[in-house]
Protein backbone atom coordinates (compact mmCIF):
# COMPACT_ATOMS: atom_id res chain seq x y z
CA UNK A 1 0.00 0.00 0.00
CA UNK A 2 0.92 3.35 -0.81
CA UNK A 3 2.12 5.16 2.93
CA UNK A 4 1.93 8.93 1.85
CA UNK A 5 3.58 9.44 5.45
CA UNK A 6 6.53 7.58 4.60
CA UNK A 7 7.19 9.24 1.46
CA UNK A 8 7.03 12.58 3.00
CA UNK A 9 9.69 12.12 5.18
CA UNK A 10 12.06 10.68 2.48
CA UNK A 11 11.71 14.01 0.50
CA UNK A 12 11.56 15.80 3.30
CA UNK A 13 15.28 14.19 4.30
CA UNK A 14 16.25 14.80 0.90
CA UNK A 15 15.19 18.59 0.41
CA UNK A 16 17.08 18.95 3.80
CA UNK A 17 20.51 17.97 2.46
CA UNK A 18 20.29 18.51 -1.02
CA UNK A 19 24.26 18.44 -1.83
CA UNK A 20 24.95 15.36 0.00
CA UNK A 21 21.79 13.88 -1.75
CA UNK A 22 22.79 15.15 -5.10
CA UNK A 23 26.77 14.28 -4.93
CA UNK A 24 25.55 10.28 -3.99
CA UNK A 25 23.16 10.61 -7.15
CA UNK A 26 25.74 11.49 -9.09
CA UNK A 27 28.26 9.32 -8.01
CA UNK A 28 25.62 6.22 -9.22
CA UNK A 29 24.38 8.05 -12.23
CA UNK A 30 27.92 8.45 -13.10
CA UNK A 31 28.39 4.64 -12.78
CA UNK A 32 25.77 3.29 -14.55
CA UNK A 33 26.49 6.14 -17.71
CA UNK A 34 30.29 4.84 -17.58
CA UNK A 35 28.93 1.51 -17.66
CA UNK A 36 26.42 2.22 -20.58
CA UNK A 37 28.88 3.88 -22.56
CA UNK A 38 31.48 1.72 -22.54
CA UNK A 39 29.37 -1.30 -23.32
CA UNK A 40 28.18 0.45 -26.30
CA UNK A 41 31.74 0.91 -27.03
CA UNK A 42 32.57 -2.75 -26.44
CA UNK A 43 29.27 -3.79 -28.79
CA UNK A 44 30.96 -1.37 -31.25
CA UNK A 45 34.16 -2.82 -31.24
CA UNK A 46 32.65 -6.13 -31.85
CA UNK A 47 30.24 -5.22 -34.48
CA UNK A 48 33.26 -3.83 -36.67
CA UNK A 49 35.28 -7.16 -36.29
CA UNK A 50 32.73 -8.91 -37.51
CA UNK A 51 31.81 -6.57 -40.07
CA UNK A 52 35.56 -6.60 -41.54
CA UNK A 53 35.37 -10.36 -41.29
CA UNK A 54 32.14 -10.75 -42.85
CA UNK A 55 32.99 -9.34 -45.77
CA UNK A 56 34.53 -12.85 -46.83
CA UNK A 57 34.08 -16.94 -45.59
CA UNK A 58 34.99 -16.24 -42.25
CA UNK A 59 35.24 -20.19 -41.55
CA UNK A 60 38.22 -20.89 -44.49
CA UNK A 61 41.15 -21.66 -45.48
CA UNK A 62 43.29 -19.86 -47.97
CA UNK A 63 45.96 -22.28 -49.93
CA UNK A 64 48.72 -20.79 -51.99
CA UNK A 65 52.19 -20.99 -53.64
CA UNK A 66 55.10 -21.04 -51.72
CA UNK A 67 58.94 -22.14 -51.72
CA UNK A 68 60.12 -25.10 -50.09
CA UNK A 69 63.00 -23.79 -47.07
CA UNK A 70 63.54 -27.87 -45.77
CA UNK A 71 65.84 -29.97 -47.40
CA UNK A 72 63.29 -33.14 -48.18
CA UNK A 73 64.15 -36.53 -49.39
CA UNK A 74 67.54 -35.30 -50.87
CA UNK A 75 66.21 -32.85 -52.86
CA UNK A 76 67.58 -29.01 -51.98
CA UNK A 77 65.22 -26.29 -50.78
CA UNK A 78 64.38 -23.26 -52.53
CA UNK A 79 62.40 -24.93 -54.86
CA UNK A 80 59.44 -23.28 -56.13
CA UNK A 81 56.02 -25.06 -55.12
CA UNK A 82 52.93 -24.60 -58.12
CA UNK A 83 49.75 -25.03 -57.57
CA UNK A 84 47.60 -26.48 -60.13
CA UNK A 85 43.97 -27.71 -61.35
CA UNK A 86 44.33 -31.34 -60.10
CA UNK A 87 45.67 -29.91 -56.50
CA UNK A 88 42.21 -28.12 -56.27
CA UNK A 89 40.26 -31.02 -57.46
CA UNK A 90 42.31 -32.97 -54.51
CA UNK A 91 41.89 -31.19 -51.79
CA UNK A 92 38.11 -30.57 -52.89
CA UNK A 93 37.76 -34.69 -53.07
CA UNK A 94 40.15 -35.96 -50.31
CA UNK A 95 39.76 -33.24 -47.75
CA UNK A 96 36.02 -33.61 -45.53
CA UNK A 97 34.14 -31.18 -43.61
CA UNK A 98 34.68 -28.51 -47.28
CA UNK A 99 31.40 -26.60 -47.82
CA UNK A 100 32.55 -23.92 -50.86
CA UNK A 101 35.82 -24.61 -52.57
CA UNK A 102 37.18 -22.23 -55.54
CA UNK A 103 40.25 -22.43 -57.76
CA UNK A 104 41.78 -18.87 -58.38
CA UNK A 105 44.22 -17.76 -60.91
CA UNK A 106 44.94 -14.06 -60.98
CA UNK A 107 44.90 -11.99 -64.24
CA UNK A 108 48.01 -10.13 -64.29
CA UNK A 109 47.77 -7.88 -67.13
CA UNK A 110 43.84 -7.72 -67.90
CA UNK A 111 42.35 -4.76 -66.17
CA UNK A 112 41.45 -2.26 -69.12
CA UNK A 113 37.75 -3.35 -70.02
CA UNK A 114 35.93 -1.49 -73.45
CA UNK A 115 32.76 -1.61 -74.15
CA UNK A 116 31.84 0.49 -77.39
CA UNK A 117 33.35 3.80 -76.23
CA UNK A 118 33.71 3.41 -72.22
CA UNK A 119 36.67 2.46 -70.72
CA UNK A 120 37.62 1.35 -67.22
CA UNK A 121 40.17 -0.36 -64.86
CA UNK A 122 39.21 -3.49 -62.83
CA UNK A 123 40.27 -6.33 -61.13
CA UNK A 124 39.96 -9.05 -63.34
CA UNK A 125 40.13 -12.84 -61.07
CA UNK A 126 39.33 -16.08 -62.66
CA UNK A 127 37.64 -18.66 -60.45
CA UNK A 128 35.37 -21.59 -60.31
CA UNK A 129 31.80 -21.85 -59.74
CA UNK A 130 31.67 -21.16 -55.92
CA UNK A 131 33.96 -18.64 -55.31
CA UNK A 132 30.89 -15.92 -55.02
CA UNK A 133 29.94 -17.88 -51.80
CA UNK A 134 33.25 -17.40 -50.53
CA UNK A 135 32.85 -14.11 -51.27
CA UNK A 136 29.97 -13.85 -49.73
CA UNK A 137 28.86 -11.92 -52.96
CA UNK A 138 24.97 -11.89 -53.87
CA UNK A 139 23.73 -12.01 -57.58
CA UNK A 140 21.33 -9.65 -58.35
CA UNK A 141 21.27 -10.31 -62.20
CA UNK A 142 21.47 -13.02 -63.98
CA UNK A 143 23.62 -15.69 -62.96
CA UNK A 144 27.41 -16.44 -61.66
CA UNK A 145 29.76 -19.00 -63.70
CA UNK A 146 28.79 -22.54 -63.43
CA UNK A 147 30.74 -25.99 -64.43
CA UNK A 148 29.74 -25.81 -67.67
CA UNK A 149 31.39 -22.60 -68.46
CA UNK A 150 34.42 -24.32 -66.67
CA UNK A 151 34.28 -27.10 -68.84
CA UNK A 152 33.81 -25.81 -71.96
CA UNK A 153 36.07 -22.68 -71.67
CA UNK A 154 33.62 -20.40 -72.24
CA UNK A 155 34.19 -16.71 -72.19
CA UNK A 156 31.64 -15.25 -70.14
CA UNK A 157 31.82 -12.87 -67.17
CA UNK A 158 30.15 -11.89 -63.57
CA UNK A 159 30.81 -8.52 -63.07
CA UNK A 160 30.26 -6.12 -59.64
CA UNK A 161 27.72 -2.87 -59.81
CA UNK A 162 30.46 -0.45 -60.26
CA UNK A 163 31.53 -2.28 -63.43
CA UNK A 164 28.13 -2.07 -64.69
CA UNK A 165 28.10 1.70 -63.47
CA UNK A 166 30.89 2.41 -65.20
CA UNK A 167 30.76 0.95 -68.88
CA UNK A 168 26.72 0.72 -69.48
CA UNK A 169 25.29 3.64 -67.45
CA UNK A 170 21.94 2.82 -67.79
CA UNK A 171 21.81 0.12 -70.17
CA UNK A 172 21.04 -3.48 -69.78
CA UNK A 173 24.66 -5.23 -69.21
CA UNK A 174 23.07 -8.74 -69.03
CA UNK A 175 23.73 -10.52 -72.80
CA UNK A 176 26.40 -7.55 -73.96
CA UNK A 177 30.09 -8.08 -74.63
CA UNK A 178 33.24 -6.52 -72.74
CA UNK A 179 36.24 -6.45 -74.25
CA UNK A 180 39.18 -7.74 -71.79
CA UNK A 181 42.58 -5.90 -73.24
CA UNK A 182 41.57 -7.59 -76.74
CA UNK A 183 39.81 -10.93 -75.69
CA UNK A 184 35.73 -10.23 -75.52
CA UNK A 185 33.71 -11.66 -72.88
CA UNK A 186 29.85 -12.24 -72.66
CA UNK A 187 28.09 -10.49 -69.61
CA UNK A 188 25.93 -13.13 -67.35
CA UNK A 189 25.62 -12.03 -64.31
CA UNK A 190 25.71 -8.62 -61.85
CA UNK A 191 26.68 -9.10 -57.96
CA UNK A 192 27.03 -7.00 -55.02
CA UNK A 193 29.48 -7.28 -52.18
CA UNK A 194 29.66 -6.30 -48.76
CA UNK A 195 33.71 -6.12 -49.11
CA UNK A 196 35.68 -3.02 -49.68
CA UNK A 197 36.96 -2.83 -52.94
CA UNK A 198 35.19 -6.47 -53.33
CA UNK A 199 32.41 -5.19 -55.97
CA UNK A 200 35.02 -3.38 -58.27
CA UNK A 201 35.89 -6.59 -59.83
CA UNK A 202 34.69 -9.26 -62.58
CA UNK A 203 34.72 -12.87 -62.10
CA UNK A 204 35.75 -15.17 -65.46
CA UNK A 205 36.07 -19.16 -65.62
CA UNK A 206 39.80 -20.23 -64.31
CA UNK A 207 40.16 -22.57 -67.19
CA UNK A 208 39.20 -19.71 -70.04
CA UNK A 209 42.53 -17.45 -68.64
CA UNK A 210 44.61 -20.34 -68.26
CA UNK A 211 43.59 -21.52 -72.38
CA UNK A 212 43.88 -17.76 -73.48
CA UNK A 213 46.99 -17.10 -71.23
CA UNK A 214 48.93 -20.26 -71.82
CA UNK A 215 49.21 -20.80 -68.19
CA UNK A 216 48.32 -24.77 -68.60
CA UNK A 217 46.83 -26.10 -65.70
CA UNK A 218 48.72 -23.39 -63.04
CA UNK A 219 46.82 -21.21 -60.43
CA UNK A 220 47.65 -19.03 -57.77
CA UNK A 221 45.54 -20.42 -54.48
CA UNK A 222 42.67 -22.27 -53.43
CA UNK A 223 40.36 -21.04 -51.03
CA UNK A 224 37.75 -23.24 -49.35
CA UNK A 225 34.92 -22.75 -46.60
CA UNK A 226 34.45 -25.36 -43.83
CA UNK A 227 31.30 -26.94 -42.66
CA UNK A 228 30.35 -26.09 -39.28
CA UNK A 229 31.50 -29.07 -37.70
CA UNK A 230 35.00 -28.53 -38.56
CA UNK A 231 34.99 -25.00 -37.67
CA UNK A 232 36.55 -25.96 -33.82
CA UNK A 233 38.89 -28.13 -35.42
CA UNK A 234 40.09 -26.43 -37.91
CA UNK A 235 44.17 -26.75 -37.19
CA UNK A 236 43.79 -30.77 -38.13
CA UNK A 237 42.36 -29.75 -41.56
CA UNK A 238 45.19 -27.36 -41.78
CA UNK A 239 47.57 -30.68 -41.02
CA UNK A 240 45.85 -32.66 -43.39
CA UNK A 241 45.79 -30.43 -46.59
CA UNK A 242 49.72 -30.13 -45.78
CA UNK A 243 50.54 -33.30 -45.77
CA UNK A 244 48.42 -34.16 -48.82
CA UNK A 245 49.81 -31.60 -50.62
CA UNK A 246 53.02 -32.54 -49.20
CA UNK A 247 53.11 -35.81 -50.84
CA UNK A 248 51.40 -34.76 -54.18
CA UNK A 249 54.49 -32.20 -54.24
CA UNK A 250 57.48 -34.43 -52.95
CA UNK A 251 58.02 -31.95 -49.83
CA UNK A 252 58.07 -31.94 -46.33
CA UNK A 253 55.04 -31.75 -44.14
CA UNK A 254 56.44 -30.16 -41.71
CA UNK A 255 57.83 -27.12 -44.42
CA UNK A 256 55.32 -24.66 -43.45
CA UNK A 257 57.04 -22.13 -46.68
CA UNK A 258 56.13 -24.74 -48.54
CA UNK A 259 52.65 -23.65 -49.42
CA UNK A 260 51.35 -21.06 -47.64
CA UNK A 261 48.19 -21.85 -45.58
CA UNK A 262 45.85 -18.92 -43.85
CA UNK A 263 43.02 -20.49 -41.24
CA UNK A 264 41.11 -17.53 -41.50
CA UNK A 265 38.47 -19.28 -39.11
CA UNK A 266 41.47 -19.67 -36.21
CA UNK A 267 41.84 -15.71 -36.99
CA UNK A 268 38.32 -14.98 -36.55
CA UNK A 269 37.97 -17.45 -33.26
CA UNK A 270 40.93 -15.19 -31.84
CA UNK A 271 39.53 -11.92 -32.42
CA UNK A 272 36.15 -12.51 -31.36
CA UNK A 273 37.57 -13.87 -28.46
CA UNK A 274 39.69 -10.98 -27.67
CA UNK A 275 36.07 -8.99 -27.91
CA UNK A 276 34.71 -11.06 -25.58
CA UNK A 277 37.64 -10.83 -23.05
CA UNK A 278 37.26 -6.80 -23.81
CA UNK A 279 33.85 -6.89 -22.98
CA UNK A 280 34.26 -8.69 -19.61
CA UNK A 281 37.01 -6.22 -18.77
CA UNK A 282 34.59 -3.33 -19.59
CA UNK A 283 31.58 -4.70 -17.56
CA UNK A 284 34.29 -5.21 -14.81
CA UNK A 285 35.53 -1.65 -14.97
CA UNK A 286 31.74 -0.42 -15.14
CA UNK A 287 30.30 -2.91 -12.26
CA UNK A 288 33.19 -1.66 -10.09
CA UNK A 289 32.44 1.99 -10.93
CA UNK A 290 29.07 1.53 -9.84
CA UNK A 291 29.98 -0.51 -6.82
CA UNK A 292 31.90 2.80 -6.05
CA UNK A 293 28.84 4.91 -6.28
CA UNK A 294 26.77 2.01 -4.26
CA UNK A 295 29.42 2.33 -1.22
CA UNK A 296 29.09 5.83 -1.10
CA UNK A 297 25.24 6.04 -0.72
CA UNK A 298 25.57 3.10 1.73
CA UNK A 299 28.05 5.88 3.82
CA UNK A 300 25.73 8.94 3.25
CA UNK A 301 22.66 6.16 4.61
CA UNK A 302 25.01 5.30 7.61
CA UNK A 303 25.27 9.41 8.17
CA UNK A 304 21.89 9.83 8.04
CA UNK A 305 21.00 6.96 10.21
CA UNK A 306 23.17 8.90 12.76
CA UNK A 307 21.36 12.06 11.97
CA UNK A 308 18.10 10.56 13.04
CA UNK A 309 19.20 8.24 15.74
CA UNK A 310 16.64 10.30 18.31
CA UNK A 311 14.05 10.50 15.60
CA UNK A 312 14.38 6.40 15.45
CA UNK A 313 14.55 5.99 19.31
CA UNK A 314 10.88 7.70 19.49
CA UNK A 315 9.82 5.56 16.66
CA UNK A 316 10.46 2.72 18.47
CA UNK A 317 9.19 3.99 21.90
CA UNK A 318 5.85 4.16 20.41
CA UNK A 319 5.59 1.24 18.84
CA UNK A 320 7.61 1.40 15.52
CA UNK A 321 8.57 -2.43 14.85
CA UNK A 322 12.25 -2.81 12.99
CA UNK A 323 10.91 -3.89 10.04
CA UNK A 324 9.01 -0.82 9.21
CA UNK A 325 11.87 0.95 10.22
CA UNK A 326 14.26 -0.91 7.53
CA UNK A 327 12.08 -0.48 5.00
CA UNK A 328 12.14 3.32 5.53
CA UNK A 329 16.05 3.62 5.23
CA UNK A 330 16.17 0.66 2.35
CA UNK A 331 12.89 2.66 0.33
CA UNK A 332 15.03 6.15 0.49
CA UNK A 333 18.51 4.31 -0.63
CA UNK A 334 16.49 2.49 -3.72
CA UNK A 335 14.33 5.84 -4.75
CA UNK A 336 18.00 7.61 -4.69
CA UNK A 337 19.98 4.73 -6.46
CA UNK A 338 16.90 4.37 -8.89
CA UNK A 339 16.50 8.02 -9.88
CA UNK A 340 20.09 8.65 -9.88
CA UNK A 341 20.58 5.20 -11.95
CA UNK A 342 18.07 5.84 -14.60
CA UNK A 343 19.29 9.12 -15.26
CA UNK A 344 22.99 7.48 -16.19
CA UNK A 345 21.12 4.97 -18.20
CA UNK A 346 19.16 7.83 -20.29
CA UNK A 347 21.97 9.47 -20.83
CA UNK A 348 24.44 6.76 -21.53
CA UNK A 349 21.74 5.41 -24.24
CA UNK A 350 21.50 8.84 -25.81
CA UNK A 351 24.95 9.39 -26.25
CA UNK A 352 25.09 6.31 -28.35
CA UNK A 353 22.10 6.99 -30.39
CA UNK A 354 24.13 9.58 -31.34
CA UNK A 355 27.05 7.81 -32.47
CA UNK A 356 24.45 5.11 -33.86
CA UNK A 357 25.03 5.67 -37.53
CA UNK A 358 29.39 5.28 -36.94
CA UNK A 359 31.09 3.56 -39.43
CA UNK A 360 34.53 3.29 -39.40
CA UNK A 361 37.33 0.42 -39.56
CA UNK A 362 36.59 -2.23 -36.96
CA UNK A 363 34.20 -0.03 -35.38
CA UNK A 364 30.30 -0.13 -36.30
CA UNK A 365 27.13 1.04 -35.11
CA UNK A 366 28.06 1.40 -31.09
CA UNK A 367 24.54 0.47 -28.72
CA UNK A 368 23.13 -1.33 -25.75
CA UNK A 369 20.36 -4.07 -26.47
CA UNK A 370 17.36 -4.59 -24.70
CA UNK A 371 19.01 -7.74 -22.51
CA UNK A 372 21.75 -4.75 -21.20
CA UNK A 373 19.27 -2.63 -20.40
CA UNK A 374 16.81 -5.20 -18.31
CA UNK A 375 20.11 -6.40 -16.44
CA UNK A 376 20.99 -2.73 -16.11
CA UNK A 377 18.15 -2.01 -14.28
CA UNK A 378 18.03 -5.50 -12.17
CA UNK A 379 21.31 -3.63 -11.20
CA UNK A 380 19.85 -0.76 -9.77
CA UNK A 381 17.49 -1.71 -7.50
CA UNK A 382 19.69 -4.20 -6.37
CA UNK A 383 22.36 -1.81 -5.69
CA UNK A 384 19.84 0.93 -4.33
CA UNK A 385 18.56 -1.98 -1.68
CA UNK A 386 22.34 -3.25 -0.81
CA UNK A 387 23.29 0.23 -0.18
CA UNK A 388 20.22 1.07 2.49
CA UNK A 389 19.99 -2.14 3.61
CA UNK A 390 23.07 -2.30 6.21
CA UNK A 391 22.19 1.24 7.50
CA UNK A 392 19.17 -0.16 8.53
CA UNK A 393 19.80 -3.25 9.94
CA UNK A 394 21.59 -1.11 12.10
CA UNK A 395 19.00 1.35 12.47
CA UNK A 396 17.00 -1.32 13.25
CA UNK A 397 18.76 -2.45 16.54
CA UNK A 398 18.66 1.05 17.84
CA UNK A 399 17.56 1.19 21.79
CA UNK A 400 14.91 3.31 22.44
CA UNK A 401 16.50 4.92 25.75
CA UNK A 402 20.12 5.38 24.51
CA UNK A 403 18.11 6.49 20.74
CA UNK A 404 16.58 9.09 23.47
CA UNK A 405 19.16 10.06 25.09
CA UNK A 406 21.68 10.74 22.11
CA UNK A 407 22.94 14.36 21.07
Amino acid sequence: MFDIDKWQEIFATINKNKLRTFLTAFSVAWGIFILIVLLGAGKGLSNGAHKEFMHDAVNSLNIENGQTVVPYKGIKPGRNIQLTNEDFELVSSRIGHIEHSSAVYFERNSNVLTYENQHATFMVRACMPDHHYLENASIIEGRFINQIDIDEFRKVCAIGVPVKKSLFKNEEAIGKYIDVSGTPYKVIGVFTDPGNGDNDRIYVPVTTVQRARNAQNHIDNIWSSLDNVALNNSEAIVKQVRELLAQQHNFSPSDISAVRIENWSEDYKRIMDMMEGINLFIWIIGVFTLIAGVVGVSNIMMIIVKERTKEIGIRKSIGATPVSIVMLIVQESIFITAIAGYTGLVLGVGLLQLFSDTEVDFFQHPSVDFNVAIASTCLIVVSGALAGLFPALKASKVQPIEALRDE
